[in-house]
């Protein structure tokens, strides 16, 4: 039986890395010295804390950086039995495909902790995009081992992304209908003590936040609460810190903003504070000092609250949203909240400029007014008319 020997992949601090251009990363003109390394680790789970550390994650956050990394390493030493400095191109294109479909004893649908004997890396097989960003990862960290000279050539280089089907719009979503329900199902909830009281605020908090700004997932979690706030002039604002460590304002509504009030009533704290308060803007509802909650943490409540609005729509006989709403994520929100501003003719320039999108490209892909008025039409003519 596979053990899954816990692997330290804490981000390595700015004194494990180096002071100096080393600490700031400036890594891409010392490829050729791969002999005079730059690195102090000595083991592969070492060199994944620095790449950890560096901060040039692409997409994921370090938390899920690391289960990859995890996933990753733990494989290397289970089923290919090999270091890092032993791996090929054929050992990677491998792993992709078992990442596809891991065996049975890797997987366990209940989430134990890491240092349980019982844990597994896997809850099931992963998905094309889960698979493709999973490489993404494995890919990082091969790349920087190499330009650190702890690798003396990157495998990774010669392996393909996971390929996925394109499609030009966005179809995971939720409609006004889902979102109003999940709102009611919050808002019903009993609060019979301290805690179920803060929770149940938090997140409706949560909701109200991501529905109204489309904020990425970490891009909330990690703000603080004088992230929230106004100039003077009746415009209520978000900062939060998106990809690339590049800033942004995301406009606060009047709901949102009630929903913030009451927030942090519900934690005994005063309905507004000040920008210099570094306090965490989402804050777990079980600890009795102010802590932060982990991205995973923030999805699991949002996972938890759509599966209890799909139960109340299910008691309504609407199959329909029961269905989109047990397969919504937090990152639906985003996706619900593009969308229905597209459609309802807010210009594609400031939709993007909210979302943070590098390309208008993708921001359009959430205008779905034309199709609908397509279907529509087509149908109009359809019915009654003999088409058939």
């Amino acid at each position: 039986m596979k053990k899954f020997e816990l692997i330290d992949l804490a981000p390595a601090t700015a004194a494990t890395l180096g002071e100096g251009e080393r600490r700031k990363g400036y890594l891409a003109g010392l490829r050729d010295i791969a002999d005079d390394a730059i690195t102090d680790a000595q083991t592969d789970s070492e060199i994944a804390r620095e790449f950890i550390g560096h901060g040039e994650l692409g997409p994921k956050s370090i938390t899920n950086t690391q289960k990859e990394l995890f996933r990753f390493l733990s494989w290397c030493r289970e089923e290919a039995g090999k270091t890092l400095r032993m791996l090929n191109v054929a050992d990677l294109n491998a792993y992709k495909e078992f990442l596809r479909e891991p065996p049975a004893e890797w997987i366990s649908t209940t989430k134990w902790p890491r240092a349980d004997p019982r844990y597994r890396p896997f809850s099931g097989p992963l998905s094309d995009a889960s698979r493709r960003q999973a490489m993404i990862a494995v890919k990082g960290l091969l790349a920087f081992a190499e330009q650190t000279g702890y690798l003396r050539r990157d495998p990774g280089a010669l392996v393909k992304n996971v390929k996925m089907p394109h499609t030009n719009r966005v179809t995971r979503y939720l409609t006004q209908q889902a979102i109003a329900l999940a709102l009611a199902t919050v808002g019903a909830r009993a609060a019979g003590t301290p805690a179920a009281l803060r929770r149940r605020a938090r997140d409706r908090f949560l909701l109200l936040a991501y529905t109204h700004t489309g904020a990425r997932l970490n891009e909330i979690v990690s703000a603080d609460m004088g992230a929230l706030y106004t100039e003077g002039n009746g415009r209520w604002w978000l900062d939060v810190m998106g990809k690339g460590g590049k800033p942004r304002r995301l406009p606060v509504p009047d709901d949102l903003q009630e929903a913030y009030r009451d927030y942090r009533r519900a934690y005994g704290l005063l309905p507004h504070t000040v920008r210099a308060d570094r306090t965490p803007l989402v804050l777990s509802s079980r600890s009795r000092v102010p802590a932060r909650i982990s991205d995973e943490a923030a999805s699991d409540a949002l996972k938890a609250l759509f599966n209890d609005a799909a139960r109340a729509a299910s008691a309504l006989g609407d199959v329909d949203t029961a269905a989109t709403l047990r397969q919504a994520s937090t990152h639906w929100l985003r996706h619900s909240m593009l969308t229905n501003h597209a459609n309802n003719g807010v210009q594609l320039k400031t939709l993007q400029e909210t979302a943070g999108h590098a390309s208008i490209a993708t921001t359009a892909a959430y205008l779905h007014k034309t199709d609908n008025e397509r279907h529509d039409e087509i149908l109009a003519s359809v019915n009654g008319k003999n088409i058939v």
